[in-house]
């Protein structure tokens, strides 16, 4: 198994190589390629069911990687606030001036 999980983490760094356009092919064409196959599955061919697998993994792994890329570019433009003070509570001003 670790040469499996090995092989799937060099698929993930190649796949994060390329870029947003043919991130956008390869997931394209592995949903028509899906599709294909689930196709011929219900004509009763129960053939490549391990290739079915794989198309599921390919297109939530590039997906991901999609995701990851605009959550990146949001915050590159929109960078996080720093922590601040929580607002004073007016609360103890109306004590004051009852007093």
């Amino acid at each position: 198994m670790p040469f499996r999980q090995k092989g799937t983490l060099m698929e993930i760094e190649k796949m994060r190589s390329i870029s947003d356009e043919e991130l956008a092919t390869t997931e394209k064409q592995a949903a028509e390629q899906l599709f294909r196959l689930r196709f011929q599955q219900s004509l009763g061919n129960h053939e490549d069911l391990k290739r079915l697998k794989m198309l599921k993994l390919d297109i939530a792994r590039s997906k991901t990687i999609s995701r990851e890329r605009e959550i990146t570019a949001e915050r590159a433009t929109n960078p996080p606030v720093g922590h601040s003070a929580p607002a004073k509570s007016m609360r103890t001003e109306r004590k004051a001036k009852r007093s």
